[in-house]
């Protein structure tokens, strides 16, 4: 269950308690008059089902509460009584399953800032890898995985696209711009610091890494973990599945991809520069298409219980419309 908080403008409130004490899948509705005062209008809190909470939110903002008023949403641990577990029972779809697009919306724009955590997590994470290569260490390029945070802004850009925010789009690619850049640039100086320290060889050849070899060669493999990985992380995200997510870096081959590219472009391999560019070119781009693939779905099962909260307010205004005649 979410609980529910609106300030809606005073000359809104009737319709708007009138709309939430029609709906099945609501409870512990509770309606305080003036109590708002920034905003100013009526204070109203219920809870409601967490596969409910999208459509009625947007049914509010339908009538007029976000334009003038607020509305905020927050989840709930618990919700003990036989009501809460009516409205539940009421509610369409499993909770599980259930996206609020307007938390996901929140989260993303968060994820996708371009911040000095983000930038020093990409170069650590660059860093990290780029160390991973030089050592052919499989357990090192893994801990690069983790640590990179470049799947915020890939899941932003999706989000973004899908609910048709231009800002969003634009704040998401520009952080992968630069994360990406600042990245390439973090294990580019690592790489020529460890040259020069004789920390790492004079000359790198295939041979001396084996098994991270993979980062520089792209194939079929790469395209279908890519695709289930943007399936698999846009799901956690979208529904509050975090520990899913983790499964999903470690999945991926964008971090140790820009770091191979450092190294390569530092030891003057143009072979390797190109193949590392190819690979964390599949793999954002499959995980952009299969992460827009699946918000896809999930806004046309939205879609679906939007038609019924909107068509519940216009039967209300009906309603009301035929009382005053």
């Amino acid at each position: 269950m979410l609980l529910l908080r609106v300030v809606a403008p005073t000359d809104t409130a009737a319709a708007v308690l009138a709309y939430l004490e029609g709906l099945p899948e609501v409870t512990d509705l509770v309606h305080l008059p003036g109590a708002g005062r920034r905003p100013p209008g009526d204070r109203i809190e219920c809870t409601v089902a967490v596969s409910s909470a999208s459509a009625v939110v947007a049914a509010l903002e339908a009538l007029g509460v976000a334009a003038r008023g607020s509305i905020t949403l927050d989840r709930l641990d618990a919700a003990v009584s036989e009501a809460s577990d009516r409205a539940g029972a009421a509610a369409i779809g499993a909770s599980a399953d259930a996206v609020v697009w307007e938390e996901v919306e929140d989260r993303t724009a968060a994820m996708a800032e371009l911040s000095i955590a983000f930038l020093t997590y990409m170069m650590v994470a660059a860093v990290i890898a780029v160390v991973g290569i030089l050592t052919d260490s499989v357990v090192l390029i893994v801990g690069a995985m983790v640590v990179g945070p470049e799947f915020g802004p890939l899941a932003a850009l999706c989000v973004g696209l899908i609910q048709r925010k231009p800002a969003l789009v634009r704040q998401a690619l520009i952080s992968l711009a630069i994360g990406f850049a600042a990245a390439f640039a973090a294990g580019l100086a690592a790489t020529w610091a460890f040259r020069a320290t004789g920390v790492a060889p004079a000359d790198l050849t295939s041979s001396m890494h084996p098994a991270t070899l993979f980062i520089s060669r792209p194939d079929s493999y790469a395209v279908v973990i890519a695709a289930a990985a943007g399936v698999a992380g846009m799901l956690s995200l979208t529904t509050a599945s975090s520990g899913t997510l983790i499964g999903v870096l470690i999945s991926v081959t964008t971090i140790p991809a820009a770091a191979n590219a450092a190294v390569a472009a530092a030891y003057g391999s143009t072979g390797e520069l190109g193949g590392s560019a190819a690979q964390l070119g599949i793999n954002l781009a499959v995980m952009v298409l299969a992460g827009l693939v699946t918000l896809r779905v999930q806004r046309a099962a939205f879609t679906r219980r939007l038609g019924g909260a909107l068509e519940r307010i216009s039967r209300l205004g009906a309603g009301r419309a035929h009382r005053r005649r």
